[in-house]
């Protein structure tokens, strides 16, 4: 949050609609990749950033235009040009801290949610931005870097049976973020079983790691929170919108997929429950192995007692206690010792003290 804070506060004093990229810098190139089709052909490939892109704007097929990186505002703002794209939406396209929203401008539709996985190398949740601007006939779709969860999209695009090659852009923009909230169910199922885990390790073996890994899972559900709950409110903006870009072909499966957000949010809040509980488990489990310790010190310290007062009387060496010449005493007070201690386990055995 307070990272989010200081890239926002980079545009303070500026004039509504001036570029300036918040994100972290990128040392790699911004790629461009052009997918351009109908029912009948198809072709893909990558263009520079001279390439003219502004045919694509009003040809007959549908157009997906991606951008891996944002980071070069001059090459935002010639996309935006030749697409007529308004400034406050190239705008929020650089400003890499945008909440899900989507905005409604003049024959364009702009999207932006987060696209998130899961990397298995730090095992944590990774996060990116990913704008999706709707046009008449084309997507434009910008990220911060380059490798995303679209790969099945452009997968069925290449096959002249799907029905992206029969329907329209905004059905190519229901599948790009359907493709994203397929994929919060897997980076779902991911923190599902490193809670599973973690509440084994809870109740088998706490230790002061426990504490720093259920704080940092907790970390996780707020970020994985504030991504997934505007997407509900975000498709139900698409819904009722009266934007002649959707079409009534395509809302349905728009409605499908709020109730797939839904399913998202319910699964994160039950999670986040989880999360939760096992703080407070863990607390349970560490007073109860601190109980445990106790009870056996005080059992000690219970079974002394007696032993020590008997062995503190016959210490006191007074001349005239008769026990003293007796030939058998030393062995006596030892079973009498031992007797009370037999009888003080049997006790507390018996009241499951033990």
């Amino acid at each position: 949050m307070a990272k989010r804070l200081q890239t926002t506060a980079k545009q303070a004093g500026l004039a509504p609609g001036t570029l300036v990229h918040t994100g972290l810098k990128k040392k790699q190139h911004v790629k461009i990749t052009l997918i351009d089709y109908d029912q009948n052909n198809y072709q893909s490939k990558q263009v520079t950033a001279t390439t003219p892109l502004k045919p694509f704007k009003d040809s007959p097929s549908v157009s997906w235009i991606n951008v891996d990186g944002v980071h070069q505002i001059d090459l935002v703002e010639k996309i935006g040009r030749q697409f007529n794209l308004h400034p406050l939406l190239l705008e929020d396209v650089v400003h890499t801290a945008q909440r899900p929203k989507v905005d409604q401008y003049q024959n364009q539709l702009y999207v932006v949610m987060e696209m998130l996985t899961h990397n298995p190398e730090k095992n944590a949740i990774a996060r990116e931005q990913l704008s999706l601007i709707l046009g008449p006939n084309y997507v434009i779709t910008f990220q911060e870097q380059q490798g995303d969860v679209l790969q099945p999209i452009r997968d069925r695009i290449r096959n002249p049976q799907s029905r992206l090659r029969k329907l329209g852009p905004d059905y190519l923009l229901y599948a790009l973020i359907d493709a994203l909230v397929d994929h919060y169910f897997i980076v779902l199922e991911k923190l599902g079983e490193r809670i599973e885990a973690l509440q084994n390790d809870i109740v088998n073996k706490p230790d002061d790691k426990t504490v720093h890994r259920i704080y940092e899972l907790k970390q996780e559900m707020i970020l994985l929170r504030r991504s997934c709950w505007p997407v509900r409110e975000l498709l139900a903006d698409l819904q009722r919108s009266e934007s002649n870009l959707i079409t009534q072909d395509t809302a349905p499966f728009f409605r499908d997929l709020y109730d797939h957000s839904i399913r998202v949010i319910e699964t994160a809040e039950t999670y986040r429950d989880m999360i939760t509980s096992m703080l407070d488990v863990y607390l349970t489990m560490v007073s109860n192995k601190m109980n445990e310790v106790m009870k056996v010190l005080t059992i000690i310290a219970t079974i002394f007692i007696p032993l020590t007062f008997i062995a503190g009387i016959y210490g006191m060496n007074f001349q005239h206690m008769p026990e003293l010449a007796w030939p058998w005493a030393y062995p006596a007070v030892w079973a009498l010792m031992a007797a009370l201690t037999i009888l003080m386990l049997a006790l507390f055995r018996r009241k499951h003290w033990l």
